[in-house]
């Protein structure tokens, strides 16, 4: 019966280890890095989500956006027409379903990104 009592004992001692080991390693990290605050979900899929996806791929594609800093961004025109192809295709296929707001928003990205591939063209 000694032993019963001393194996539980260890079991409890290690839980508690444990749980004090865990609050040692966060009270590290928060002195370490402070904390950043994370979304707990992702943004709603929506039109104007899907309308800037796209756009931004395009302008990547023309070079306009760099992906690190001081390096030259590379331009795929083929790939910013193929992007800009979507747009335009998802701008056919929703005419007349669209809010004011995202026809507004679609138009506007559109005309962006056509200055901006002739632009990136010359």
């Amino acid at each position: 019966m000694t032993e019963e009592k001393s194996q539980e004992k260890k079991i409890i001692v290690d839980e508690d280890w444990k749980n004090k080991a865990q609050k040692e390693k966060e009270a590290l990290e928060d002195k370490e890095e402070p904390k950043q605050e994370r979304p707990s979900q992702l943004p709603a899929g929506d039109f104007s989500s899907l309308v800037s996806m796209l756009a931004t791929q395009a302008l990547f594609a023309m070079g306009l956006i760099a992906t690190e800093e001081n390096a030259e961004p590379k331009k795929d025109l083929r790939l910013a027409k193929f992007h800009i192809d979507m747009l335009e295709a998802l701008e056919e296929r929703t005419k007349g379903n669209l809010t004011e707001q995202e026809e507004k928003f679609l138009t506007s990205a559109m005309g962006q990104l056509r200055m901006g591939f002739v632009e990136a063209s010359k």
